[in-house]
C-alpha cells in the first residue's frame, strides 16, 4: 500500500466515539502520516475508501432473478421478426435491455 492510500480497515469507530463536523480551514487535523487534512484531501480519501469498499463487494454478473442469489439460467429462443420488434419496443419503454 502506498503512503497516499488509507486502508479503511485500519479505522474502527467504537461505540464511545464522538463524531462531529469540523471546519478544516479553521481547525487543524493531522493524519497518522503527518499530512494536514484539508477539504480537498478529505474528499479524495472518502472517494478512495468508497471505491475500495465497492471493489471488495463487487460480484460479477447481474443480480439473481429469483432473488435468493442463485444463478438465473439463460435460455435462447427463436421468434418471428415482428415479435422481436415488439419485445425490443417493450424493453425500451421499460428502460431495460432486451435480455432483461
Amino acid at each position: 500500500m502506498t503512503a497516499d492510500r488509507i486502508d479503511p480497515r485500519e479505522y474502527v469507530i467504537d461505540d464511545d466515539a464522538t463524531i462531529s463536523d469540523i471546519d478544516l480551514e479553521a481547525e487543524e487535523f493531522t493524519l497518522r502520516d503527518g499530512r494536514r487534512l484539508t477539504d480537498e484531501l478529505a474528499k479524495e480519501l472518502a472517494a478512495q475508501a468508497l471505491g475500495e469498499i465497492r471493489r471488495r463487494n463487487l460480484i460479477p454478473g447481474r443480480k439473481s432473478l429469483s432473488g435468493d442469489g442463485s444463478h438465473s439460467p439463460a435460455i435462447r429462443v427463436r421468434v418471428p421478426a415482428q415479435l422481436r420488434r415488439q419485445a425490443e419496443n417493450r424493453a425500451a419503454a421499460d428502460g431495460v435491455t432486451l435480455s432483461e
